[in-house]
This record gives C-alpha cells, structure tokens and sequence, in this order.
C-alpha cells in the first residue's frame, strides 16, 4: 500500500513565496514519477510541474520561472518551491506519485490535497 501526503499549503500576498512537501511512504518503486497538480473552483485539475526519481522535471507555462519542483529520494519527498505567488495560482494543491507495479503496469497515489490561497 502506497500513501501520500501534502503539507504547507496557507495563506499569502502576492509576490510572496510558499513552499510546498508530499511525502509518501509504503511500497514505492525505486523509478517513479512524482507530481504537483491544482485545481481552482470551478476548473479541472491541471499539471503544476513533474520531476522523475532520476531528476528530470517537465513544468506547466504557468510555474516556468517561479515554482521549482525537486524531490529528497532517500526520503521519499517532494517540494515545490513557489515564488512570485498571484492571486490565480489559489488552488487546492494535489501531489500525486505514478508508482511502478509489476511490468507493464502501474498505479496513480493522490494526496488528499493541500489550500494555497494568494490574496491580491
């Protein structure tokens, strides 16, 4: 059983920075891929930012420049790193870890999301 858990979502003005950690733990492949994904209110989840266990990130237009994903592998972590917060980056922060199963397979964990609200 695989779980992941986000923490340090808030509350913060514009142009301030948050840093947000998914940690998951259980039975984790050694070759992954973990990502943040948000949802607004009334909008559908979109992809923040991945990064593979071997440190390859791939970033949404909207993160380029500000938000920097990285991960602690020893520690089964993730971070994202956001700078330059604006008021349309508000949204319920989701991690989600692609784990490896049996070749071909694999399974999709989701956190229970984390609030980050940016106020103007």
């Amino acid at each position: 059983q695989v779980h992941v858990m986000e923490s340090g979502g808030g509350l913060v003005q514009a142009g301030g920075s948050l840093t947000l950690s998914c940690a998951a733990s259980g039975s984790i492949h050694s070759r992954n891929v973990m990502g943040w994904y948000r949802q607004a209110p009334g909008k559908q989840r979109e992809l923040v930012a991945t990064i593979t266990s071997g440190g390859m990130t791939n970033y949404a237009d909207s993160a380029k420049g500000r938000f920097t994903i990285s991960r602690d592998n020893a520690k089964n972590t993730m971070y994202l790193q956001m700078n330059n917060l604006k008021p349309e980056d508000t949204a319920v922060y989701y991690c989600k870890l692609r784990n490896n199963e049996t070749f071909p397979y694999y399974a999709d964990y989701w956190g229970q999301g984390t609030q980050v609200t940016v106020s103007s």
